[in-house]
């Protein structure tokens, strides 16, 4: 199993080597819960779900968690000004969460845990850190101690003297040094607290996830993930707590998805552009979204536009039209006696092109190409006058391998669209044109089956709905 990933620890390609034969650890960042996702959150779900579903597909186990971070200054601001308590804000979003990236295709995580279920491991890990002097209490906060570990940078690639110059340190923080970080903070009136060796309190956003990974994944882990914004300080600062804590590496490989722009301008708040997936699948196929998401390598930007997302629906409708004409051949195919092998050798080698791109750092841009030439092939067999039961099962069953790792549906029950529905028309008007007239009688039938009612008129074909 050659799966080769780019490392952003050590910048380049790196054969995937697990710690376990036949299993893999993965840790993905997951969402502070104080708002519905936006489009950029949506990124790395769905990118890191394909990662999971290849390895998976190429039979490895994956024990793959990722976390709510559910008590958190947005969360309890969020909390304030709308008269809930934070439990009940992050509860909200976190049942929001689920509905979102669920519609998105997401597979459910072997585990989702929540930070206020692992306060005391929280707080173990911290105790253990001052212990051996990589931590210190001033005031009921603890703050890591950048300095005390060597290597704190080689994540991001910036050394300590680098990163201390642009480093502040904010009013009313006790901290010895301007790179020195919150694992525990002191709790404000009217905030949510947990009692602890240094007064009541709670935890600083990166001791989180060290926590959790070492807890539900072990002290070394394969692969911890994430968005790129996260790589510094947050991943930076996980490396330095963990390793402190334990002497041994963290990860052995970290993947980051890049960002996203809308309409070529960086998402924020202040421009306006801020896209909520909760309000976009009202209105959007949330299959186009993966879909397009997927069509940029998940380490590259990724431009979100009307225009691109409108080309990624075309897209997945003529794929989606070409595996529905497959499944109506079928039913009304033989057994024919032509030899078959040929087929068989040329469909196998779609497979192997996908599994080559897709072990080459997961190259979901390339095997979606791949999935539109396998498209352009069975639609030319699809103009045969006649067509053999085994050879379109192994399309078929071709689609839904590299469809299933994409995490794609193809044979959804969707009325038909009417971009789907011209398509179809156009391709049996061609049918007619030449003389291949059962071609066009299968294609009536399938429009016929949606409800879609044609006439045949002299200034062309029209349709209508039954």
């Amino acid at each position: 199993m050659a799966i080769h990933l780019y490392n952003t620890l050590t910048r380049q390609k790196e054969l995937f080597k697990p710690i376990e034969e036949g299993k893999v650890r993965m840790y993905v960042c997951g969402p502070t819960v104080y708002n519905y996702i936006h489009i950029g959150n949506a990124r790395p779900p769905i990118v890191f779900d394909v990662v999971r579903r290849y390895f998976e597909y190429r039979g490895y186990e994956v024990n793959y968690v990722s976390n709510f971070t559910d008590v958190d200054d947005k969360i309890i601001k969020a909390a304030n000004e709308l008269g809930e308590t934070a439990p009940e804000i992050a509860n909200k979003f976190i049942a929001a969460y689920h509905e979102d990236v669920k519609a998105l295709g997401v597979m459910e995580a072997t585990c989702h845990p929540r930070v206020t279920e692992n306060i005391q491991e929280i707080i173990d890990f911290v105790s253990a850190l001052i212990e051996k002097g990589y931590a210190y209490e001033a005031e009921g906060d603890v703050y890591f101690k950048t300095r005390e570990f060597e290597g704190y940078g080689k994540l991001s690639h910036q050394s300590v003297d680098e990163l201390r110059s642009g480093a502040r340190i904010e009013v009313g923080e006790k901290k010895q040094n301007p790179l020195d970080f919150a694992l525990w903070k002191a709790a404000k009136p009217g905030e949510p607290y947990w009692e602890s060796p240094w007064g009541p309190g709670r935890p600083g956003w990166h001791i989180e996830c060290s926590a959790m990974a070492q807890k539900y994944l072990g002290d070394t882990i394969d692969i911890h993930a994430g968005g790129r914004d996260l790589a510094f300080p947050h991943h930076e600062n996980e490396v330095a707590q963990s390793e402190a804590l334990t002497g041994k590496t963290f990860a052995n490989y970290w993947l980051h998805n890049g960002y996203i722009n809308i309409n070529n301008e960086k998402m924020s708040k202040s421009l306006g552009n801020f896209v909520l997936v909760h309000d976009m699948i009202k209105n959007q196929d949330p299959e186009v979204i993966r879909f397009f998401m997927l069509s940029v390598h998940y380490r590259n930007p990724i431009n979100f536009s009307d225009e691109l997302l409108e080309s990624a629906k075309t897209g997945l409708e003529r794929i989606k039209a070409t595996f529905e004409n497959l499944h109506h051949r079928l039913a009304n195919s033989a057994d024919l006696s032509e030899d078959i092998d040929s087929w068989k050798e040329t469909l196998a080698n779609y497979k192997k092109r996908f599994i080559t791109e897709m072990d080459d750092d997961f190259n979901t841009a390339n095997a979606i190409s791949i999935l539109f030439e396998l498209t352009k092939e069975a639609n030319l067999y699809l103009q045969e006058p006649n067509s053999s039961k085994e050879i379109l099962e192994l399309f078929i069953q071709t689609f839904e391998e590299i469809a299933s790792v994409l995490g794609l549906d193809l044979m959804e029950e969707k009325e038909l669209l009417d971009g789907e529905i011209e398509q179809l028309i156009e391709e049996r008007n061609e049918a007619r044109k030449s003389r291949n007239f059962a071609r066009a009688d299968e294609i009536r039938d399938l429009l016929k089956e949606k409800n879609i009612i044609l006439e045949d008129t002299p200034q062309g074909v029209r349709w209508k709905r039954k």
